[in-house]
């Protein structure tokens, strides 16, 4: 508990002062009676005299009761007085001036931003990690395909078993999630379709619709796509995690190579795996139009399969295709290099993981893009 406070004069001792307030800390100042006492004691802070906190008859002080009186005591020098500690016992005065330092710097005002600057800056920053994110790609690309005519020239060994791991994970355990993803968007797009040629009375015309936008467009995209957050996303945790565990720098101590042990074989998997997902994605689509075509529309399945047939070329099936490998291989090497970009934290590790799917699926948009305007341009 606080004694009385007693007001006393001072003569002209060393930085004597007329007005003095002594006020007496009695009795324990802990977490459990602080909460008691300071209401009583803050209203002996005496503004504009020299206060002084008599220790002598103090108990136990914890950290609670020490903040406790260093917010008196600041009070105090707010209220345009100061304060002083005298005879407190030498554990008790080490924890206040311990203590006393901590938040009494105020935070300084954030500097105001100018709009067009921090947009410029953001722009420049931008900019700068895309052409980072550029050369690690290309650098990616070219140790791999070094790595790998090394592995054609019998210079290097063909780590058969992480590719066929990979190659499992990446395309048979895909084949169930695909198929149904393309089933139900081939039900979507043919019912959707019929809806609208319905009123021209060119409901057939659906089968053709289905066929040619699935297996020239629509298939490989989407699969890539969810191969993108299926795949890449496990691929990016991985490497992350081992760059985390410094999995990757014990591979370089050993004179290994981490895009051979680590990035090739991903590599190769999604480039086996994404055409065989694009032909899994582009047969259950055709059967996910025939269920509607059938059994909602009303198409025989002999007039479905010669409209199919009239419509779908194997030019169309094998543009499709093509892009395959080369979807798959953008997917791969962006999911290999934010794995490789990942730090010590889990916050990291999840970001670059975003990272990963986020582009991932932008790139493949854009190269999808880029594959319409050439065949577009030489009239296939």
């Amino acid at each position: 508990m606080a004694r009385c406070s007693r007001s006393v004069g001072v003569g002209s001792a060393e930085g004597a002062r007329d007005d003095v307030t002594v006020l007496g800390i009695a009795g324990d100042w802990t977490v459990e009676t602080v909460g008691a006492v300071l209401p009583a004691v803050a209203g002996k802070v005496a503004p504009g005299r020299h206060l002084v906190f008599d220790g002598s008859e103090l108990g136990r002080l914890d950290t609670a009761g020490a903040w406790a009186l260093i917010g008196l005591m600041r009070q105090q020098d707010k209220a345009g007085g100061s304060t002083e500690l005298k005879d407190f016992p030498k554990p008790a005065a080490s924890l206040i001036a311990e203590i006393d330092p901590l938040g009494r710097d105020e935070l300084p005002e954030p500097p105001r931003v100018n709009p067009v600057t921090w947009t410029l800056e953001e722009i420049g920053r931008g900019a700068a990690a895309i052409i980072d994110d550029g050369y690690s790609v290309l650098a990616t690309l070219g140790e791999s395909a070094t790595t790998f005519l090394d592995m054609l020239l019998w210079r290097r060994r063909m780590r058969w078993a992480a590719l066929f791991n990979n190659i499992g994970r990446a395309a048979i355990q895909a084949v169930p999630i695909i198929a149904l993803m393309s089933l139900l968007v081939g039900m979507i797009i043919a019912q959707q379709g019929s809806f609208y040629l319905s009123s021209y009375g060119a409901d057939v015309l659906v089968v053709d619709m289905v066929g040619v936008l699935t297996c020239r467009e629509l298939g490989v995209l989407l699969t890539a796509i969810m191969i993108a957050g299926r795949s890449g996303a496990a691929y990016t945790a991985e490497l992350g995690s081992m760059k985390m565990r410094e999995e990757i720098d014990a591979l370089k101590v050993l004179g290994l190579s981490p895009v051979e042990v680590l990035v090739l074989p991903r590599l190769l998997a999604l480039i086996i795996a994404l055409p065989i997902l694009t032909l899994v994605s582009d047969l259950a689509a055709l059967a996910g139009a025939w269920i509607v075509g059938l059994y909602y529309i009303g198409i025989p399945t002999d007039v479905f399969l010669d409209r199919l047939k009239a419509a779908l070329t194997v030019t169309y099936v094998l543009i499709g295709l093509a892009k395959a490998p080369f979807m798959a291989a953008i997917i791969g090497l962006i999911a290999a290099i934010e794995g490789m970009k990942v730090k010590g934290s889990a916050e990291s590790l999840g970001e670059h993981t975003t990272a990963a799917v986020v582009k991932a699926i932008f790139m493949v948009v854009v190269t999808d893009g880029i594959f319409a305007m050439i065949f577009a341009t030489i009239g296939i």
